[in-house]
C-alpha cells in the first residue's frame, strides 16, 4: 500500500520543507498552491527523483471550487489520502499597527490561514471516514501547520496571529471529533523559520536571535518542520491526539 499525502502550500518555504521530508519517508505527494504548474516542475521532478510520484494542482485553499477539484483530481490518480498537512498560509501584505490595520487584510489572512484549512479538513476527514470503514488499522492523520504566534503577540501583524491562534483551537476540536474514527489530528508550531516569509524582517529577528531570544541560537529552517511534520505523518507519536509540536529553538521556554 502506497501511503498518500496531500501538502497545501508545499512547493515553497516549510511546505517545501515537509514534502521534501514526506517525499524521503516514502510517501506519495499531492501539492497544492498559487503558482503555475511551469513554476513547480523542478520541484516535482526534484520529488520524483526520490522514487516516489508527485502531482500539483493550482488551487486557493479559499475557494471551496478549488479545495473540491484538488481532493477529486488526487481521487483519480491515487485513490486514496492518508495525512494532511494544512500549511498555506500568508502574513499581512503590509505589517500594520493594529491600530491602523485594514478589514481587507483581515479578511485576506483568516481566509487563507483559517477558514481554508477549517473547510478543507472537514472535506479530507468526510473522506478519510470512508476510507476507514474498509481500511482498518491504517495510521491517517491530520497535521497543522500553527505558528508561536498563536500565543506571541505582535502589534504589526494582530490579523496573523488572531489566525494562528484560531489552527491551535481548530486543532483541538478535531483532534476530539476525529479521534472516534482512528484519525489523529496534530499541530506542528514553528518559530522563527527562514523563509520568504520573514525575509523582510530578516534584520529584526537577526538581532533577536544575536540577543538571546532563543535557547538554540540559529534560524529554523524548513528541513527542521520538515522532521516534525515526518514524525506525526508516519504514526512515530501514538497516544497523542491533539498534540503540539514546538519546533521553535526554545524560543517559548520561560525563563529568569
Amino acid at each position: 500500500m502506497q501511503k498518500v499525502a496531500l501538502v497545501t502550500g508545499g512547493t515553497r518555504g516549510i511546505g517545501a520543507g515537509i514534502a521534501l521530508r514526506l517525499a524521503q519517508d516514502g510517501f506519495s505527494l499531492a501539492l497544492t498552491g498559487l503558482r503555475s504548474i511551469a513554476e513547480v516542475l523542478p520541484f516535482l521532478a526534484t520529488l520524483r527523483a526520490t522514487g516516489i510520484d508527485a502531482m500539483y494542482v493550482q488551487a486557493d485553499v479559499r475557494n471551496d471550487m478549488d479545495r473540491d477539484v484538488t481532493l477529486r483530481a488526487i481521487d483519480d490518480q491515487f485513490g486514496r489520502l492518508d495525512v494532511l498537512v494544512n500549511n498555506a498560509g500568508v502574513a499581512p501584505a503590509v505589517r500594520a499597527d493594529i491600530l491602523d490595520a485594514t478589514e481587507e487584510s483581515f479578511d485576506r489572512v483568516l481566509a487563507i490561514n483559517l477558514k481554508g484549512p477549517y473547510f478543507l479538513t472537514q472535506a479530507v476527514a468526510r473522506w478519510m471516514i470512508r476510507q476507514a470503514e474498509t481500511e482498518k488499522n491504517v495510521h491517517r492523520a491530520v497535521i497543522n501547520v500553527g505558528s508561536v504566534s498563536a500565543v506571541t503577540a505582535s502589534v504589526n501583524r494582530g490579523d496573523y496571529c488572531i489566525s494562528k491562534a484560531g489552527v491551535a483551537m481548530s486543532t483541538k476540536l478535531w483532534a476530539v471529533r476525529l479521534a472516534e474514527f482512528g484519525i489523529a489530528v496534530y499541530e506542528v508550531r514553528p518559530g522563527i523559520i527562514a523563509t520568504d516569509m520573514t525575509k523582510d524582517a530578516h534584520k529584526k529577528y537577526e538581532a533577536l536571535i544575536e540577543n538571546g531570544l532563543l535557547l538554540e541560537k540559529r534560524w529554523g529552517t524548513p528541513e527542521d518542520v520538515g522532521c516534525a511534520v515526518s514524525l506525526l505523518a508516519n504514526g512515530s507519536m501514538p497516544y497523542a491526539p491533539g498534540a503540539v509540536l514546538v519546533i521553535d529553538g526554545g524560543m517559548s521556554v520561560p525563563r529568569l
